[in-house]
């Protein structure tokens, strides 16, 4: 897990260096609260190197570990306001919001971005870090189970 958080924040740190050449002197693209964005980057990754080890741990072939990132990650990632602020949203689907924990990990980096969020960082940190806890957790009691692993 930890492995993926530093490559998440590896490529993280390379997306933002490239982007630098394109951006313009009006556009600012200073980090406005480092230490959230990195805490909420590094949570990330870790959330999604448990996730994956929860998956690669759980599949017999390779495509049970996509299907796993195609109906679980994928639309949890992107219903949770990547490309738009939750109140472009109907009422039903910004409550919704609100169950999915990549909603809140996403809130926290843009807060620690832009400065701007839709929920409370502290809570959003609350959120990730619970959720953090709670798949690590699963994954580590997969791991010492040994269930379907091999020695």
């Amino acid at each position: 897990m930890l492995a993926a958080a530093v490559r998440g924040l590896v490529v993280g740190l390379g997306v933002w260096l490239a982007t630098l050449p394109f951006a313009e002197s009006s556009v600012a693209l200073a980090v406005r609260h480092p230490l959230w964005a990195v805490s909420f980057a590094v949570m990330g990754g870790a959330l999604m190197g448990a996730f994956g080890l929860i998956a690669a741990i759980l599949a017999d072939k390779i495509d049970q570990v996509a299907a796993f990132q195609n109906f679980l990650v994928m639309p949890l990632t992107f219903l949770s306001g990547v490309f738009f602020s939750i109140h472009s949203l109907p009422l039903f689907w910004q409550q919704l919001s609100h169950f999915n924990p990549f909603f809140f990990m996403i809130d926290g980096f843009r807060f620690g971005f832009f400065g701007m969020s839709d929920v409370d960082p502290l809570a959003s940190l609350a959120v990730s870090g619970g959720c953090l806890v709670a798949v690590s957790s699963i994954a580590l009691l997969m791991l010492r189970s040994g269930y379907k692993l091999r020695i």
